[in-house]
């Protein structure tokens, strides 16, 4: 049974991080699953990088079904109506985007599939609202900064956002991220480090996302 959209979001909220990467090895990436799940992962986006990317997506769907039927799998930096059925089709639990469209909100839509786009400004996050969009992305959050999500939930406090980009797995940025009013975090490269000679080290991965969600959760019963 597909997973239902308010379902995705739910946990979104609950679990409040969000690990995003992109693997082209198919191995290190079911091992990045792991790794994410471990720590407390429920909800994990795999960023569509390249032409490999449908390849690697399909066989960790197939892999978290079997291991990890719990686990909301999606698909980022979703480019068009194409991708977007694409990735449908391959039973993407749901999708994001860099920017706002129309066509993939509407391919989204269509098949009942959670789809966040990126918002740069108040006016975009809007215009998202009104599209029926329920977890809105600021991006990028390494250029927007918390303040601005402090600065938009308070006219707008219907926002479900969340910043992606800059978030580290670090006490003062997290805080940072939530005092301002951000209901989860999308995390990529600080969160997935490597060793001098470049291999993911699993454990620590698992490690900094026990901690970050720990921390995220924390910060919401204080509220």
């Amino acid at each position: 049974m597909p997973m239902k959209k308010e379902h995705v979001v739910n946990l979104m909220l609950q679990t409040r991080v969000i690990p995003l990467f992109y693997e082209a090895d198919i191995v290190v990436a079911r091992q990045l699953i792991d790794a994410c799940y471990a720590g407390g992962a429920r909800v994990i986006e795999f960023t569509n990088r390249g032409n490999h990317a449908p390849v690697v997506f399909d066989a960790l769907i197939n892999y978290s079904k079997q291991h990890y039927p719990e686990l909301a799998l999606g698909v980022g930096s979703i480019a068009n109506e194409k991708q977007a059925a694409l990735f449908i089709e391959m039973g993407a639990h749901f999708l994001v985007s860099p920017f706002l469209d129309e066509g993939v909100s509407e391919t989204c839509r269509a098949h009942d599939i959670l789809w966040s786009g990126g918002c740069g400004t108040l006016t975009e996050m809007q215009r998202a609202h009104l599209m029926g969009m329920p977890i809105i992305k600021a991006f990028p959050g390494n250029v927007l900064g918390p303040a601005f999500v402090k600065a938009a939930q308070a006219p707008c406090p219907w926002f479900n956002i969340m910043p992606t980009g800059g978030v580290k797995p670090e006490e003062e940025n997290l805080k940072a991220w939530f005092e301002a009013g951000a209901k989860c975090v999308g995390m990529g490269s600080r969160l997935f480090v490597k060793d001098d000679e470049g291999h993911f080290q699993y454990s620590k991965i698992t490690e900094l996302l026990q901690f970050s969600i720990q921390l995220a959760q924390d910060l919401n019963t204080s509220a």
